[in-house]
């Protein structure tokens, strides 16, 4: 065996088979997850990832483990799953950033369902790719990107949930526009200031 393949196989760095399909919801996980939505029961954990965003991002202590990201032309944030969240509605939550980045006026491009196979583990990714729509800035002949393309990952490992990694990638070209702050698409789709209705 070559010395690398045996590092590999040690370190656990090979991966086996990738399977990707189409993510498709079944009608008890949209009907469940429609109940979720009318009982506004993401707001404690939409809050509290807003608020952990910018602690993190002030290099304080968060109630909840995010990471900020910061690239040339990507920002974005990851969340991580916390077990007092449960599986369901950390799920739910991946389900609501997409619905909430599509009422802003992004297509849903593409909805997949990745599956790597590596020695010592299984990783499961559920992904959406939003596009913001194709129009140009007001009162110019640039295309209205909006806050960029938005990358949205849902990570479990071992069937168990990881993370999710919610990103706006930018266009760095003369035909578009200066992309909108990150932010202020964070605080649309986490709306931190929604009130309760029951």
């Amino acid at each position: 065996m070559p010395i690398n393949e045996f590092f590999k196989r040690l370190l656990g760095r090979t991966t086996g088979e990738a399977t990707c399909t189409r993510l498709r919801r079944s009608g008890r996980y949209i009907a469940s997850y429609e109940a979720w939505v009318a009982q506004q029961a993401y707001l404690k954990w939409a809050k509290a990832f807003f608020k952990s965003y910018h602690y993190t991002k002030a290099g304080l202590n968060s109630p909840l483990r995010v990471q900020a990201v910061r690239d040339t032309h990507q920002q974005g944030v990851i969340l991580f799953y916390d077990p007092s969240i449960g599986e369901e509605n950390f799920s739910f939550f991946f389900n609501l950033l997409k619905d909430r980045a599509q009422a802003l006026g992004y297509t849903l491009h593409s909805c997949d369902k990745l599956k790597l196979s590596h020695d010592r583990y299984t990783e499961q990714v559920e992904k959406h790719l939003l596009t913001p729509p194709a129009s140009d800035l007001p009162g110019t002949s640039l295309c209205n990107q909006l806050y960029g393309n938005i990358l949205l990952d849902y990570i479990r490992v071992n069937r168990r949930p990881g993370y999710i990694r919610f990103i706006a990638n930018a266009y760095n070209d003369s035909h578009f526009s200066q992309p909108l702050p990150f932010d202020d698409l964070l605080e649309k789709v986490l709306q931190p200031e929604e009130e309760d209705k029951k």
